[in-house]
C-alpha cells in the first residue's frame, strides 16, 4: 500500500509516500480501506516530535514510532479483528485511526463511529479530532447555555470553526476572534461578531463573556481573566507556544493551580477518542446544526503540503487529504 512516511522527525521534508505492507487488525481492531484523512496539528506535533515531551510520553525518543502520518480518517471497513461486533465489513465510517495518510490503516473499533450517509468522504474525514474535540470544551467544558455570551479564539481554525457552530446551535451569542481575511467564513458558522485580532485586542475591550473557549493557547492567562465573568469557565484547548520541552503544559497547569483560588472555572482537557461522542457529532451534522468545515483537499502525494499550508495558516477550518485507489 502507498503513505505517507517519515523515518525521522523533522519538518515535512522528512515526508515521503513509500510502500508499505498493508496491516492485519489485531483483536479490537478493524482494518480501513482509506477514502480519505483529516489534516490537524497533531500531525504537525507527532511529525517535528515538538514539543520534546511527545517523544517521552511514547511516540518515539529518536524517530516516530508509528511512521505514517495521520489521525483524522474516514473510509470503509474491510476486516475486523476478534472480537468487533458493533462494525462489519462494507461500514463506512470515521473517526481516528493510526496512521490515515496511507490507502489502508489499522483502527481500534470503539474509535469509529458510523459516518452521516449526507457525507463525502472529505467532509467525514474532518469530524472526530476537531469536532470531538470543539463539542467537548462546549457542551461538557463550559457547558454553554442559550443566551449566554461565548469567545472563541481562533474562530477560523479546525476546532474554533467547530466550536463556534456548537454554541451558536445552543442559543449563545458567539463572538470570534480570527484574522479578517477569514471573518465571513467565520460569520458563515453562526458567530454574531468577528474580531480581527490584527485591529483590535479583545482582551482590552472592557467585553465580558461567561465562556471562553481558547484553542490557541498563546494570550497570557490574566488578559483572558479579565474578560471572563466573575463565574465564567474558560476552555483550554490548545496547547501551542511555550518552550520547547513542554510546549504549553506549564501554562495549562498554570490555570488548574488558579482554579483553586478563584471562582472563574479555568479548565484544560482532553477530548476522549471514542466513538459515543463522535456519534454525537455525526447525529447533529445530519440534523443539519452543524457542518463539516472542509475547505480544501490534497492527494495524496500533495499531503505534506497540506501540513505546511496549515501551519501557516493559509486554511480556513479543516482540510483533508483524498486518498486515491491506484489503476
Amino acid at each position: 500500500m502507498r503513505a505517507l512516511a517519515q523515518h525521522r522527525y523533522g519538518s515535512t521534508d522528512a515526508l515521503a509516500v513509500e510502500s508499505r505492507p498493508t496491516p492485519a487488525p489485531a483483536a479490537g481492531q478493524v482494518l480501513l480501506r482509506v477514502r480519505a484523512a483529516g489534516v490537524d496539528r497533531g500531525v504537525w506535533h507527532l511529525m517535528t516530535g515538538r514539543p520534546y515531551l511527545v517523544r517521552l510520553l511514547g511516540f518515539g525518543l529518536r524517530r516516530p514510532a508509528q511512521p505514517v502520518r495521520g489521525a483524522d480518517v474516514a473510509g470503509t471497513v474491510v476486516a475486523t479483528g476478534e472480537g468487533v461486533a458493533r462494525l462489519s465489513p462494507g461500514d463506512e465510517v470515521f473517526g481516528i485511526a493510526d496512521g490515515s495518510f496511507a490507502e489502508f490503516a489499522l483502527a481500534d473499533a470503539d474509535r469509529l463511529a458510523l459516518a452521516p450517509d449526507s457525507l463525502d468522504a472529505a467532509e467525514a474525514a474532518v469530524l472526530a479530532v476537531s469536532g470531538v474535540t470543539a463539542l467537548t470544551a462546549v457542551e461538557e467544558v463550559a457547558d454553554v447555555q442559550a443566551g449566554q455570551r461565548v469567545l472563541v479564539l481562533g474562530g477560523s481554525g479546525g476546532v474554533g470553526s467547530y466550536a463556534v457552530q456548537f454554541a451558536a446551535a445552543r442559543g449563545a451569542h458567539v463572538t470570534a476572534v480570527a484574522s479578517g481575511a477569514k471573518a465571513a467564513f467565520v460569520r458563515s458558522l453562526g458567530a454574531e461578531r468577528v474580531i480581527d485580532y490584527q485591529a483590535e485586542d479583545v482582551t482590552a475591550s472592557g467585553e465580558v463573556f461567561d465562556a471562553i473557549i481558547d484553542t490557541g493557547g498563546r494570550t497570557p492567562l490574566r488578559r483572558l481573566r479579565r474578560i471572563l465573568a466573575p463565574t465564567g469557565t474558560l476552555a483550554i484547548v490548545g496547547g501551542e507556544g511555550g518552550d520547547p520541552l513542554t510546549g504549553g503544559m506549564l501554562r495549562q497547569i498554570g490555570a488548574a493551580v488558579l482554579s483553586l483560588v478563584t471562582r472563574q472555572r479555568l479548565r484544560f482537557f482532553i477530548a476522549p477518542e471514542h466513538h459515543a461522542p463522535m456519534a454525537r457529532v455525526a447525529a447533529l451534522v445530519a440534523a443539519g446544526r452543524v457542518r463539516p468545515t472542509l475547505t480544501r483537499t490534497y492527494p495524496l502525494d500533495r499531503a505534506a503540503e497540506a501540513i505546511d499550508d496549515l501551519v501557516a495558516g493559509r486554511i480556513c477550518g479543516k482540510a483533508a487529504v483524498v486518498i486515491e485507489e491506484e489503476s
